[in-house]
């Protein structure tokens, strides 16, 4: 995903649920083309967001790698790394020197 692309672009993508009621397949149409979130709204407030799937992908997997870094980073705080040539023995079933 491009950068520049993701960002949402406050005069063309913020849309009241009426106008998306109405123009269903061409906000589908302008999400996957622009790669952009819609915000939709509801009483002048924002309410849902229409999202590419390539993007909610993107967007689920660096969710799960920050979890991981946030998980590792625990594991190394509480004590919990273990040494590389440790794992390198379980991995390959070194026999200990």
């Amino acid at each position: 995903m491009e950068h520049n692309r993701d960002r949402i672009n406050l005069k063309e993508d913020i849309k009241p649920l009426t106008e998306f009621r109405a123009n269903v397949a061409a906000f589908v149409k302008k999400v996957r083309k622009s790669k952009r979130p819609i915000v939709i709204t509801q009483h002048g407030k924002s309410s849902a967001v229409l999202l590419g799937v390539e993007e909610y992908e993107s967007l689920i997997e660096k969710i799960e790698i920050l979890q991981d870094i946030h998980l590792a980073e625990k594991q190394l705080s509480d004590g919990k790394a273990i040494e590389h040539e440790d794992v390198r023995r379980q991995i390959f079933k070194v026999p200990d020197e």
